[in-house]
């Protein structure tokens, strides 16, 4: 397993061991809610105390990762994942036709816009969905359903989710 800022060599190594972790998959390099989303989290995760560990997933090699990155969090985590074994794992597929270029897309490339992100070269496949987990040791226990590639949650919520989740298993 290779990515950047990783803790060891196995998924299991960069989850949080006595709490949550946040499992973002972004679609591909050239993607504008990609670069949203990263800039977004880093932004909202450093300014809150609360925030779960955020752990990034890719498709593209270590290179592009690191030249990605670099630009938006040099100190993210993420994994490299060219073939998507996780992306098929965590049952990620790709994005139809409407799920890629449909009105409600373009109302959000609009909003990714004005936060001066713009669309790139695709690294990766261009239809996969995006993915969002928040997992505890073996288990997810709280995820977003993206309807479409510019959905996404009000990133500011998940600590009152993680903390929901918490609370249930306390």
């Amino acid at each position: 397993m290779q990515g950047l800022n990783l803790t060891g060599a196995t998924l299991r190594d960069q989850l949080n061991p006595n709490g949550q972790t946040l499992l973002v998959f972004l679609r591909h390099f050239g993607c504008i809610f990609c670069r949203e989303t990263v800039a977004d989290l880093r932004k909202i995760s450093r300014a809150t105390p609360d925030y779960p560990p955020i752990l990034f997933f890719y498709q593209g090699t270590l290179e592009e990762g690191e030249a990605f990155m670099r630009k938006l969090w040099a100190q993210a985590r993420a994994i490299a994942d060219l073939p998507k074994r996780f992306y098929d794992a965590f049952g990620l597929e790709r994005g139809t036709l409407g799920q890629m270029f449909g009105a409600q897309v373009w109302a959000c490339g609009v909003r990714a816009a004005s936060k001066g992100h713009f669309i790139g070269r695709p690294v990766g496949d261009p239809w996969t969905m995006p993915g969002l987990f928040l997992v505890e040791q073996d288990a997810i226990t709280w995820q977003h359903d993206f309807k479409h590639a510019g959905d996404h949650p009000d990133w500011r919520l998940i600590p009152k989710i993680a903390a929901q989740h918490r609370l249930q298993t306390a």
